[in-house]
């Protein structure tokens, strides 16, 4: 049975990109045009792993954090930060939100891929 990945993210290519890397690497991918959709999809199903960018205009990720880890289905869910974002204030913003780590956009396949892997195998 394949891992299960939320993305999240307001940019449609950025989803696009994501879905495909971690579809071609065998991961079944659901993805959210924001952090209100997320959070929907994150009280509906338990996953693997969610992937959230932090600047997005209905819902930021933070909040997002804050809801999954406040949850049942996936209080205890990897989540990484996916943003443009690398000021340290932001990054220690996220990780007391609960954030697991932080990626930097833009990226290469191979470093999500390298990402996905350490944290869920």
């Amino acid at each position: 049975m394949p891992k299960k990945i939320l993305v999240v993210d307001d940019s449609a290519v950025i989803r696009q990109v994501e879905e495909g890397v971690l579809g071609k690497a065998g991961y079944e991918v659901v993805s959210a045009n924001g952090g209100t959709q997320g959070v929907a999809h994150i009280d509906a199903t338990t996953f693997n792993l969610i992937l959230t960018d932090l600047n997005m205009p209905d819902l930021d990720g933070v909040s997002l954090i804050k809801h999954s880890r406040a949850g049942l289905k996936n209080r205890l869910t990897p989540i990484v930060m996916v943003t443009t974002e690398s000021k340290d204030t932001k990054k220690q913003e996220g990780k007391t939100a609960g954030a697991t780590a932080w990626m930097v956009k833009p990226f290469s396949a191979d470093q999500l891929l390298s990402v996905v892997k350490r944290i869920i195998g």
